[in-house]
């Protein structure tokens, strides 16, 4: 069961989620730690910008980041993706049921139907 507080854990990794270019700094970092320049580079924005959507990363606990002498290598922390698809699977149990359910009930009623039909032709 979800709790309040499961939910409110996950409001920020989805609020950083929600946007395309921070989408696309996740996966660049799933492949590699970045610096921000590095980062910069691969968009035409600029570099405050960048760090914003960076900023928004690190707050939704998708990134960490660490110094390293004057640089701040950007690193990506998983862990908030399985609890965000964690708390989706919950969702996606409870339309399973709702579906299983509805398919039951339809070929019930297909099942009625054919009798129906079956008595009517005798």
């Amino acid at each position: 069961m979800l709790t309040e507080n499961h939910s409110v854990q996950v409001q920020g990794t989805f609020r950083a989620l929600a946007d395309p270019t921070r989408r696309e700094i996740l996966m660049m970092l799933s492949r590699q730690d970045l610096t921000i320049r590095e980062v910069s580079d691969n968009f035409d924005m600029t570099r405050a910008a960048v760090k914003k959507h960076l900023r928004i990363l690190e707050e939704g606990e998708l990134i960490v980041v660490k110094t390293k002498g004057r640089e701040r290598i950007n690193q990506l922390q998983p862990q908030a993706i399985r609890t965000a698809s964690e708390w989706l699977n919950y969702f996606n149990k409870f339309w399973d049921q709702r579906l299983s359910s509805l398919q039951q009930a339809v070929e019930r009623q297909e099942t009625t139907n054919q009798t129906l039909n079956d008595e009517s032709t005798n």
